[in-house]
């Protein structure tokens, strides 16, 4: 590794290094690997604490049931009060399950721990600011009443209003949306488009890793914030346990560009670190956005794929539904700031402002609705989980999904069974080589219910399939962060389009017909010759899957 010379806002840029052979940009050193290096790294100073905290916990409750008279009998009032709550909740029918098996093994503890999930300990200010984010922004996007006329002319559904009520995100009608059916010509197209970047650029990523492709969006990035342009980055706070260090972000501020990570790790036992940032999205001068499932690290451009091909997918919209992008990333980007519990007004930054009084230069040719919209964990609405349904039960002809994950409750099975028991085509693709083998044997165990129905299992037998994709009748379609499990459906802020009547959508279908050529079908020979591990484990961890 050889240092730069360059020099950043008159600070000598000593992180940045360069790899010779591919000049990758770096801002950190490589993480050592190892034992020991795990054993004296920030993060395991963090996991003693919290076991040090348990252990507290235990000590504390083991001293009051033994010197306490009536404590056991104060336990036991509280285990019923919470088995009362839990019947009476609005939780789904999949997670009372759960917690109901949890409660019988574990009676006091899990009595505890559901306490502290539904008290909201630990998460309370973030609750409260992204609802006070949400609201104030409702006057920032206007919704054209002509949009809605002509969509309504055109008989699609009322969906739309639905997602209105979630976040105030509009339908539009002026836009242009391509379709990249991998994650390497995702990446081309946002080299492309952060090179065009005249007024601001904000990215907001799950993961983050120095490598090929974030090094080379890195050098753009530099380039850019010098001559001025508003670079802001988000990534999720986990990524600092093994991607990147925890002072990446006063890094990225030393190389001129505006970072926060979302819920970085502490040592502090709280419900706080169940809700991460899933989302994916890249808006550039108020004209130009992507999302999808393509991250900022080498595996999503099989340059280090460690399970076989990744098999990724994004979309770029280009028009006035990159506005909604925009509104997203800086209501996240918010709670962070300082003072944002006590503004009174969701101010746009200059640059989003005056690029959203511009017209674009490049001709855009629109077609169909998009509608972006976000899904976060903390309100009463499960957005994505019904915009999977909502799909799957107003098909006429087919539903294709395309999920790494399939981790099921109760609503969701039934509406991708019902679907195929009244005829329509209803097929998923699902990764041939998982990246996490216990999500795995949870997918397997909802198999035989599935093809019982009728739904149709395929396998991606060159490798793993990262994309989040969802169409229906050559018409609508979703792409966007959201998989069929738990985490995303429950416990992620989460962001997707939803798109009707675009040109894209048949190139949507054909990836989908392409990749399906590429797959083996689950059969019930297959299911029978299943791996005793999966076999074993899948059964076993479907009581608790509302947990992973």
């Amino acid at each position: 590794m050889e240092q730069c010379d360059n020099r950043i806002d008159g600070t000598a840029a000593e992180h940045i290094t360069e790899t010779a052979a591919e000049h990758i940009t770096r801002l950190a050193k490589p993480r050592r690997k190892g034992i020991l290096s795990l054993v004296f790294s920030r993060t395991a100073i963090v996991v003693l604490l919290f076991a040090i905290q348990i252990i507290l916990y235990v000590v504390i409750y083991g001293y009051f049931r033994q010197y306490m008279p009536g404590f056991n009998i104060a336990t036991e009032i509280f285990q019923l009060i919470m088995v009362l709550y839990l019947i009476n909740c609005g939780m789904d029918t999949t997670s009372k399950v759960t917690w109901m098996v949890l409660i019988a093994l574990f009676p006091i503890a899990a009595s505890i721990f559901l306490m502290m999930t539904k008290t909201d300990i630990g998460h309370r200010k973030l609750k409260r600011n992204v609802a006070k984010q949400i609201d104030l922004s409702r006057g920032e996007l206007d919704q054209s009443d002509y949009v809605l006329y002509k969509l309504k002319e055109s008989g699609t559904d009322d969906l739309n209003h639905f997602l209105n009520l979630t976040g105030t995100f509009p339908v539009y009608d002026n836009n242009e949306v391509t379709y990249y059916p991998i994650g390497e010509k995702a990446f081309e197209a946002m080299l492309e488009s952060l090179r065009g970047a005249n007024k601001y650029i904000y990215l907001e990523f799950f993961i983050i890793e120095e490598g090929y492709m974030w090094g080379s969006i890195l050098d753009i990035l530099i380039e850019k914030a010098k001559a001025g342009v508003d670079v802001r980055v988000m990534y999720d706070g986990m990524c600092e346990i093994t991607k990147i260090p925890y002072n990446y972000s006063k890094l990225m501020e030393a190389a001129g560009i505006r970072c926060h990570s979302f819920s970085p790790l502490r040592p502090f036992l709280s419900t706080y670190y169940n809700y991460r940032d899933h989302r994916k999205i890249l808006v550039i001068d108020g004209h130009t956005a992507f999302t999808g499932g393509v991250n900022l690290a080498d595996e999503y451009i099989n340059r280090n794929s460690k399970f076989g091909h990744w098999k990724d997918s994004a979309i770029r919209i280009r028009g006035d539904a990159t506005q909604s992008f925009t509104v997203m990333f800086l209501q996240m980007w918010n709670l962070r700031e300082p003072g944002v519990e006590k503004s009174t007004e969701f101010t746009l930054p200059g640059p989003v402002a005056e690029a959203w009084t511009d017209k674009m230069t490049d001709s855009v040719k629109p077609s169909g609705y998009v509608m972006p919209f976000s899904d976060e964990p903390l309100d009463q609405y499960r957005v994505g989980e019904i915009v999977y349904i909502d799909m799957l039960y107003r098909a006429n002809n087919y539903v294709h999904i395309m999920t790494p994950y399939l981790i099921l409750n109760s609503d969701t099975e039934n509406a991708l069974k019902y679907a195929a028991e009244r005829g329509v085509d209803v097929r998923l693709i699902l990764p041939g080589i998982p990246d996490k083998k216990l999500a795995y044997s949870l997918a397997k165990s909802h198999y035989a219910a599935l093809i019982s129905a009728g739904v149709k299992i395929y396998e991606y037998t060159p490798g793993f399939v990262h994309a989040k994709v969802c169409v229906s009748d050559d018409v609508k379609a979703m792409v966007g962060t959201i998989n069929l499990d738990y985490r995303s459906l429950y416990h992620h802020f989460e962001c997707a389009a939803y798109l009707y009547g675009n040109d894209c959508i048949a190139d949507i279908e054909k990836d989908f017909e392409d990749t399906l050529s590429k797959c083996k079908q689950v059969t019930w020979d297959s299911i029978k010759g299943e791996k005793l591990f999966y076999k074993v484990t899948g059964p076993l961890l479907k009581v608790f899957a509302p947990l992973m």
